[in-house]
């Protein structure tokens, strides 16, 4: 038997298959990972079909080592799912396969928990201790006493509080007994809410449910204002599925809302529930991943890399908040969560629900083309209006003496909020205490000596950052310019933000969530629990607040800086202003009491608070489809970008010239199909010392087509000292 193996090593030279001979010892079998000898090395590599013969000597061939695993690790249905992407996003085999298995399985960096567990051998329980127990040898006596109380215990007990030497003893002597169990390794243990009573569904989310469960394979968009029980939805999605037998995936965004998805869940689906997310440790990550492979487990939950979970006979899938940016992976492998799980649903025959309040332009254009199908649930589920969005026109502010950060009414309206003791949510999508420093003499910005972007200012850890590679700098205490000892921070970021409210409400507890206070991985579940048990007043945060978050005592949320995203040169924009500003409003008034929000903007006649303050999403989509329609950007069009980096700049921009030239020529020769075609340098000049130059262009007709004969272009170019990559309407152009 021949088996064709993917070697293990990212390389587009070696990415190609390799034939190996199975011998009787290496019980190699499709989906399998396996040890082989590569060049005078010995290599890990994936075992993608097996043949009877090889075009190849089979004389010169060499034979596999052996097999990695007691089972193989890749279904067919994952199989499958790696042509697909190679095809599509042009992929290496050996990159998609990699997203499979948790990487630490790869060069066996974790392994199964194996614990011991000792007991008294049955003999040994009825005998006198004398016999077997010299007299003076206490150790031995205490622990004897103490196995004889307990019916067993574990091994690491015994040797920290008792003698080990006695222990190894007894063990030798078949006094004691050793009992080996394989212990799985379970996250955010004690995050289990109480089991969940029977919830009535409201019509709306009978209809709802009805609609998908009455269809099969059939993508569907579920678009639901906030608090309109959406989560209740895909429960009972979930649900059927399991009744019948049937597995599921559930996606969210935000790693910072898994634990409280899995919590609601786990209250829901018991052990039958699997978590999977970067957030993870390596053990607990590589436990999980087992349990949906093995199927002990039947629902997996986690945030983008979760569509790959190893579960079979998949029921449905969901995708909450599907509008949201991080389903499009920005690194190597590139793709788009989205596409992996349409292919998923058809290759099982299941539904796909995509849910949001504000779905995603492109999303919702494919419910008008009948791609998708449309569900609605225009209402909250306690009937209670969405809450009252009051805009602020900040230059009105500063025209009047105020140049705080706080506009007087939301001021005003804080302090009444916690006066009644009601909380409140601060939204900045800014981390950091403020976004640059600057010298006011000579205009000099302390910038990345590795990126082309100005350094973030950290008062906690008294830094300037780079939040691109991650670089720490001394903050500027003088101009390193011209020695000028004025020195001027730039935008106000979330750090400023608490240390102002604390000046305000010094009696109060101000909580900050954002990926600096979020670092470790019990850190979400810690703010977030202090925050619903009313222990802190006001949680102020980035987008890690805006969305899927439940508290019934916020009734007034602060936007800050509405414009921050505005104004970005993105044809998406406006489209993520909108999004923002209805997901963070959402948080307020989701119970009994009514909320309110105060939205703070230096643009208030801007058509996108007009229709985010009336939450008109389809007033909105319309005017917004009706721009990208004109200026041709997706969904009428196909945007490529082929992005060139390297750390010589002379070689990218040679690199860049040479592709343009001949994409050109396709160009050319396809001139009604392509709406747009230009070389430039990045937004981002250069990142971790790598000079990036790009080519965009819009493709409005013969898209696949097109796209193809770019690929192959590109990869004439690859070689060692250049990356380059085409992305297919990239979540982000800078």
């Amino acid at each position: 038997m021949i088996a064709e193996v993917i070697v293990d090593i990212s390389n587009s030279e070696v990415d190609r298959v390799f034939d190996y001979k199975v011998d009787e010892h290496s019980s190699a079998d499709v989906g399998s990972r396996v040890l082989i000898p590569f060049g005078p090395k010995t290599q890990e590599g994936y075992v993608i079909a097996l043949k009877e013969k090889s075009e190849y000597d089979n004389g010169k061939l060499k034979s596999i080592i052996e097999t990695l695993d007691p089972m193989p690790v890749i279904g067919k249905e994952m199989l499958d799912l790696m042509y697909y992407m190679t095809d599509k996003y042009h992929l290496r085999k050996v990159d998609v396969l990699r997203l499979f298995i948790p990487s630490e399985l790869r060069g066996g960096k974790v392994k199964e928990l194996i614990k011991e567990y000792a007991s008294l051998s049955e003999e040994f329980k009825h005998k006198d201790s004398a016999e077997f127990i010299r007299k003076g040898a206490k150790a031995q006596a205490e622990l004897y006493e103490y196995l004889m109380e307990v019916e067993e215990e574990s091994v690491t007990f015994l040797n920290s509080n008792f003698s080990a030497s006695s222990l190894r003893n007894f063990i030798m002597r078949g006094i004691v007994t050793v009992r080996k169990v394989e212990v799985f390794r379970e996250p955010y243990k004690n995050n289990v809410a109480e089991k969940e009573k029977n919830i009535t569904l409201t019509q709306m989310q009978r209809d709802a449910v009805n609609a998908i469960t009455s269809t099969s394979n059939q993508p569907f968009l579920l678009h639901g204002v906030t608090g309109s029980g959406k989560t209740e939805v895909y429960m009972r999605l979930i649900s059927d599925a399991l009744s019948k037998d049937k597995t599921a995936i559930m996606l969210v965004p935000e790693i910072s809302l898994t634990p409280q998805v899995l919590r609601n869940f786990r209250a829901r689906f018991g052990d039958s529930v699997a978590l999977l997310h970067s957030g993870l440790s390596s053990g607990e990550r590589f436990d999980e991943w087992r349990r949906l492979l093995s199927g002990q487990a039947k629902v997996a939950v986690g945030a983008r890399s979760a569509i790959f979970a190893p579960v079979k006979n998949v029921g449905v899938i969901i995708i909450d908040e599907e509008h949201d940016g991080s389903y499009a992976s920005e690194s190597n492998p590139r793709y788009l969560t989205h596409d992996v799980a349409l292919f998923r649903a058809k290759a099982n025959g299941c539904n796909l629900v995509m849910g949001s309040a504000t779905p995603s332009i492109e999303s919702y254009y494919k419910t008008q083309t009948g791609e998708y199908a449309l569900v609605e649930l225009p209402q909250r589920v306690n009937k209670k209006p969405l809450p009252h969005i009051e805009v602020v026109n900040m230059c009105n502010e500063i025209y009047h003496g105020n140049n705080g950060l706080f506009s007087r009414s939301l001021e005003s309206k804080l302090r009444e909020c916690v006066d009644n003791g009601n909380q409140a949510m601060i939204f900045l999508n800014r981390r950091g205490y403020s976004s640059y420093m600057m010298c006011r003499s000579c205009g000099y910005v302390a910038k990345c000596k590795d990126c082309d972007v100005s350094l973030v200012y950290h008062k906690d850890d008294c830094a300037l950052k780079c939040h691109y590679c991650g670089l720490r700098y001394r903050p500027l205490t003088e101009c390193p310019e011209c020695k000028s000892k004025y020195i001027k921070q730039g935008y106000i970021g979330t750090q400023q933000v608490v240390e102002l409210l604390q000046k305000m409400f010094p009696q109060e507890n101000i909580l900050r969530m954002d990926n600096d206070t979020t670092r470790n991985k019990d850190s979400v579940v810690k703010i977030l629990e202090t925050f619903a048990q009313k222990k802190a007043s006001i949680l102020v945060g980035t987008q890690m607040i805006a969305k899927g978050h439940d508290f019934p005592d916020v009734t007034l949320v602060g936007i800050v800086d509405a414009d921050m995203s505005l104004h970005f040169s993105d044809f998406r924009a406006n489209e993520r202003t909108y999004q923002l500003i209805t997901q963070v409003a959402g948080r307020a008034g989701r119970e009994s009491k009514s909320g309110e929000v105060v939205l703070q903007t230096y643009s208030p006649r801007h058509y996108v608070y007009k229709y985010a303050v009336t939450n008109d999403y389809k007033g909105f989509y319309d005017k917004e489809s009706n721009l990208r329609e004109v200026t041709n950007y997706p969904p009428y069009s196909r945007i490529l970008r082929i992005l060139v980096s390297s750390e010589n700049e002379e070689l990218a921009i040679t690199t860049l010239k040479n592709i343009f030239t001949e994409v050109g020529e396709v160009v050319d020769a396809n001139k009604d199909s392509v709406v747009y075609f230009s070389a430039m340098k990045s937004p981002v000049k250069r990142i971790q010392t790598k000079h990036r130059v790009q080519i965009l262009m819009r493709i409005k007709d013969k898209r696949e087509e097109i796209t193809k004969k770019v690929y192959s272009i590109v990869d004439k170019y690859l070689n060692p000292k250049i990356s380059i990559f085409v992305e297919v309407n990239p979540n982000n152009l800078s």
